[in-house]
């Protein structure tokens, strides 16, 4: 299938750009211009009742969240019914974006699923190196859990998810759970999730250059992220490599068709069928990595946004606000 026109039209202003590689700027420089480039191309902000940002305990010191509500905390009077809580994993490379680059995202689903959204902002690599992205996400997941009924959430339906490197730590918070015990957790969203380190599939041959994500760029962020090669292999890094996947959350995998990680999101769908998970996978063919959060250009994000909180309202029991 051929590229959406509106995402053409996108990549062809990338493209002549001619911009220098993020690795052969300032770190500094290199993550200002990621931000700046995706706040462009994101849709005006959807209102939500109430939007607060505070900091959280981990064991590499303060997380900090932004954490948003679907309705107005109400100072006194009967309690809300609990609602719902997403906990969410921005897209990163492990390097780059934050809490910002993903406002949109988040404001649209709290919106449309009608839930709490908890964003995560997880440390970055080179300066914290796995697994201590890792270490924060499952803080943050573990913080949510018992703090649910302090924010109006309901415990026994959580979620996890996020796009990229996100979904790549959705993917660990969900393997983690199952092996501690808990928190029991609804469901998982990955959005063209990192799930292999080893960047051998043939998405990446096929797709390494030209389509925004290179193979290039992808080798420069793992090279940031983990400290030797035998990482590679490490299944806390890369959650394909997990042996056991039975027991898993249901999960909603999206995947990206001109993206250089289509074969390895597509392979983390099929080996959690295979375990017995329920799994929909759902491949945007026409699509590039990072399309998910290019809503003020390309209309297929506001398809899959809406498709996503559609599945979570499924596996939360709500009904979809479909806005």
């Amino acid at each position: 299938m051929a590229l959406d026109p509106q995402t053409q039209t996108l990549l062809d202003e990338v493209n002549a750009l001619d911009a220098t590689p993020a690795w052969e700027l300032p770190l500094w420089k290199a993550r200002t211009g990621f931000e700046a480039l995706t706040l462009t191309w994101a849709p005006e902000r959807p209102v939500v009742p109430c939007v607060e940002s505070l900091g959280i305990p981990g064991p590499h010191g303060s997380i900090p969240l932004r954490i948003y509500w679907p309705e107005a905390v109400n100072a006194g009077g009967a309690p809300p019914p609990r609602l719902p809580v997403f906990v969410h994993f921005h897209g990163s490379g492990f390097v780059v974006l934050g809490l910002n680059s993903h406002d949109h995202a988040c404001r649209s689903l709290c919106r449309r699923a009608h839930c709490i959204v908890v964003a995560v902002d997880y440390r970055k690599a080179p300066e914290n190196k796995f697994p201590k992205p890792t270490d924060d996400a499952w803080a943050a997941t573990r913080w949510v859990a018992d703090n649910c009924a302090a924010l109006g959430g309901d415990p026994a339906r959580i979620a996890v998810g996020g796009d990229s490197a996100g979904g790549c730590l959705a993917a660990v918070v969900t393997q983690r759970a199952k092996a501690e015990g808990g928190p029991a957790l609804a469901f998982q969203l990955l959005i063209y999730p990192v799930t292999d380190m080893r960047d051998d599939t043939g998405s990446y041959q096929s797709f390494a250059e030209g389509y925004l994500l290179t193979a290039d760029s992808m080798r420069w962020f793992m090279s940031c992220y983990l400290n030797d090669e035998s990482e590679k292999t490490d299944p806390v890094a890369a959650p394909l490599l997990a042996e056991d996947l039975s027991g898993l959350p249901p999960a909603l995998v999206l995947v990206a068709g001109y993206d250089p990680l289509f074969d390895e999101g597509t392979a983390y769908a099929e080996k959690l069928k295979a375990a017995g998970v329920p799994v929909t996978l759902r491949n945007y063919e026409d699509q590039i990595h990072g399309f998910w959060t290019m809503g003020g250009r390309v209309d297929a994000a506001t398809a899959a946004q809406a498709e996503a909180s559609a599945l979570l309202c499924q596996a939360f029991g709500t009904h979809n606000q479909n806005l």
